[in-house]
């Protein structure tokens, strides 16, 4: 039961799916804001990092789906702060595990995204 699945990740084409993710992400991350959208993008940048395995890839993408889509286990409309504090729950679990894979090069690429899409942070208005 559980071969068929590892399978079916290792075939996944974890590109094709990361720049889904990107277009969701920056969705979003424009309503969030840019402390919000920080870690998402470190989880995305580490999926898309070859180096990562299949099971970190997969459940980095399943924890960056349930952020991102509507649907919720405990919707944040319907009960407000618990609907948030799940999400919370839910990334905080992935990133204790992906923590180490986060890498100085990770973290730039993050800044530059943020930059481009908030501006950076000498911006004059």
């Amino acid at each position: 039961m559980l071969k068929p699945l590892v399978e079916r990740l290792q075939k996944t084409d974890w590109k094709g799916e990361s720049q889904k993710v990107l277009s969701f992400l920056r969705k979003y991350a424009l309503r969030a804001g840019r402390i919000a959208a920080k870690p998402l993008l470190q989880f995305y940048y580490v999926m898309t990092d070859e180096n990562v395995t299949a099971r970190d890839k997969a459940l980095i993408y399943g924890s960056l789906l349930y952020i991102l889509v509507p649907g919720d286990i405990i919707p944040r409309r319907v009960f407000n702060m618990l609907g948030i504090m799940d999400d919370i729950g839910a990334v905080m679990i992935v990133y204790t595990r992906i923590k180490n894979k986060i890498t100085p090069a990770i973290n730039f690429k993050v800044e530059e995204t943020l930059d481009e899409w908030f501006g950076t942070k000498f911006d004059v208005v």
